[in-house]
């Protein structure tokens, strides 16, 4: 099932988060921290640990997968449903380099090293899926269903932002 929530307009979100991270590794680990402590400040606490990964993996797919010299990869976070839903979206600037659609991704071969992001994103989240554009970009989403108590508490202290390295949601 596929859903088309795009986090910059953050279509209905209790909270949302998004910033830009060079497409190294470096950007890959600090993807994966700003997203534990942004979950950690709204209060996610039931699927943090599958969040992080899943952060991770995707970020390792823009970088590997998605890179485009002088072109950074974008992290965003959104709890929607009324805290019901973690979705986490990873866009990269190579929209013609589609990964396999939900349930078509392949184990590889034993002996190699690589290959097996998508099929730990698909173990963990609850949904997860490609949308394409605006060209030339793709964005892979994955979502995580919370446990109703562990949703973030609504304050009517946050608002928007974007960040290019640090930064996301403000009080």
């Amino acid at each position: 099932m596929k859903r088309e929530i795009t986090l910059p307009q953050h279509n209905g979100a209790v909270c949302a988060f998004t910033v830009m991270l060079s497409p190294t590794r470096r950007g890959a680990r600090l993807a994966r921290l700003l997203a534990t402590t942004q979950l950690g400040e709204w209060g996610v606490a039931s699927r943090v640990e599958a969040a992080a990964h899943i952060v991770a993996e995707l970020a390792v797919n823009a970088l590997t997968h998605g890179r485009v010299r002088g072109r950074d990869f974008r992290l965003g976070l959104g709890v929607y449903g009324d805290g019901a839903v973690l979705r986490i979206e990873v866009t990269d600037a190579r929209g013609e380099c589609l990964p396999p659609e939900p349930g078509r991704t392949h184990v590889p071969d034993a002996d190699r090293e690589s290959g097996r992001g998508l099929l730990i994103v698909e173990a963990m989240a609850d949904r997860w899926g490609i949308s394409t554009g605006p060209a030339p970009c793709k964005t892979v989403w994955a979502e995580l269903d919370l446990a109703p108590s562990t949703g973030p508490a609504l304050t009517t202290g946050l608002s928007w932002g974007r960040a290019s390295g640090h930064g996301g949601m403000r009080e």
